[in-house]
C-alpha cells in the first residue's frame, strides 16, 4: 500500500487508511474510503482492479461446516472451508487449484496441479466469506487444496497480509501453514521468521509407508523433515502441529503409536489424529473407534498431547478436494456428453449423405 501511494504521488501516511478497509472493512468501491487525496483516487481508478471471485456453491453440514467452491476470474475453481468450534470459527484456505504431490489418501492430488493462488486470491477467500456469512474466522489454516510450500512466495505474502495489525490483523497464534514435509519451504519460514504456525503432515513412523503413501517421503525422508521441523520450533518457541492421518491397517497399529512417540521425542508438539474420511473409489478404510482410542491411549500414556480430530462435514464430503473434484467430474461427464451429442449428429449426417433418399 505504501508503493501504492507513492506511485500515485501521495504521502504514504495514507496506506493505512487502505489496508484497513481493503483488508480489515472489505470495501470494494475505493470511492467510498474516506479521507483520501483526489489524486489517490483516480489513480487506484486507473491503475488497479478489484479481485472479483463467484461464489458457484455451497454447503452446510448439520455440524455447521460450511464449504464453498468458489471461482477466480479465470473461472477455475477452488474450495474454501468454515470449521465451527468452541468458542472459535477456523477457515481452512487453499493455496494452490489442485496439488502436484499425489499423495494416495487425498482426493485433491487425483485432480492433479493446475496453477498457484495469488495472495491475492487467497485473501479473496476470506473475504467472499465475510460477505456472505456474519461472522469473520478467528482462525486461519493453510491447509487445503495445494502444497503451501510449493507456493511459497505467495503464501507468504498472505501470512503477512494478514497478520498485519493494521490490515486484516489475525493474531499470528491463529495462523497456521501446513506442509506435508517440503523441507526447503521449512527452511525458508525459519529464515524469513514467518509469523505464523507450522503443521507437519506426518501419516506414517517409517520411510517404507510414508514412501508408499507421501511420494514427497521419497525426496526428503522422515528424519530430515523432523530435523527441520525441530529446529522451527526450537528457533521460533513454537510448539509443532503434527498430522497423523490414521488409515486402516496401514498406518494405525500399536508399533506405529510407539514409533510415533519415538521419532517425535524431545518435540514440543501437539498430535492430531485425523481418521481417515472416506470417499468414492479411495484406496483406504476409516480405522474403527476402538483402534483409534487405543491408538490415542498409547501416545498420552507416554505423555504426548493428543487429540482426535473427527471428520468434521462427513455429511456434506467436506473432506479436502471432495467439493471441486465433485464438480470437475461433473463437468468432464457434461463435456463428454456434448461431445458425444455432436458425434452422434455428425454420424447421423455422414449416413444421410451416403444414403440419400
Amino acid at each position: 500500500m505504501v508503493g501504492l501511494c507513492r506511485s500515485a504521488g501521495v504521502k504514504p501516511v495514507h496506506a493505512e487508511t487502505l489496508l484497513a478497509h481493503v483488508f480489515r472493512h472489505h470495501t470494494h468501491d475505493i470511492r467510498t474510503i474516506p479521507d483520501l487525496p483526489q489524486a489517490l483516487y483516480g489513480w487506484l481508478e486507473q491503475h488497479t482492479k478489484t479481485l472479483e471471485i463467484k461464489l458457484i456453491t455451497q454447503q452446510t453440514a448439520s455440524d455447521g461446516t460450511c464449504k464453498m467452491l468458489l471461482a477466480m476470474p479465470d473461472g477455475k475453481e477452488v474450495e474454501t472451508v468454515l470449521i465451527p468450534g468452541k468458542n472459535r470459527l477456523t477457515q481452512c484456505i487453499s493455496t494452490q487449484i489442485g496439488c502436484a504431490m499425489n499423495c494416495s489418501f487425498c482426493l485433491t492430488g487425483t485432480a492433479g496441479l493446475t496453477r498457484n493462488l495469488s495472495a491475492a486470491e487467497m485473501v479473496a477467500q476470506i473475504i467472499i466469506t465475510m460477505d456472505h456469512h456474519d461472522e469473520r474466522a478467528s482462525n486461519l489454516v493453510l491447509m487445503g487444496m495445494g502444497e503451501p510450500m510449493h507456493n511459497y512466495e505467495e503464501v507468504a505474502r498472505f501470512v503477512r497480509i494478514v497478520t498485519d495489525m493494521k490490515g486484516m490483523a489475525f493474531s499470528p497464534r491463529r495462523v497456521t501453514v501446513s506442509t506435508a514435509g517440503h523441507v526447503p519451504g521449512i527452511q525458508r519460514m525459519i529464515a524469513d521468521r514467518l509469523p505464523c504456525n507450522l503443521a507437519l503432515s506426518l501419516n506414517a513412523t517409517n520411510d517404507e509407508t510414508r514412501n508408499r503413501i507421501m511420494p514427497i517421503n521419497k525426496r526428503w525422508p522422515i528424519a530430515e523433515v523432523l530435523y527441520w521441523t525441530g529446529e522451527f520450533a526450537r528457533i521460533t518457541h513454537k510448539r509443532i502441529l503434527v498430522e497423523y492421518v490414521m488409515l486402516a491397517g496401514i498406518n494405525d497399529t500399536d508399533m506405529d503409536a510407539k514409533r510415533l512417540i519415538q521419532v517425535l521425542e524431545g518435540m514440543p508438539c501437539t498430535i492430531n489424529l485425523l481418521p481417515f474420511n472416506t470417499y468414492p473409489g479411495s484406496l483406504y478404510l476409516r480405522p474403527e473407534s476402538a483402534r483409534i482410542s487405543a491408538f490415542r491411549r498409547i501416545l498420552a500414556e507416554a505423555g504426548k498431547v493428543v487429540v482426535i480430530r473427527e471428520s468434521r462435514g462427513r455429511d456434506i464430503s467436506a473432506a479436502c478436494g471432495q467439493l471441486y473434484t465433485s464438480a470437475k467430474h461433473n463437468q468432464q461427464k457434461n463435456r463428454t456428453k456434448r461431445l458425444t451429442q455432436k458425434t452422434t449428429n455428425c454420424s447421423d449426417y455422414l449416413w444421410q449423405q451416403s444414403n440419400p433418399d
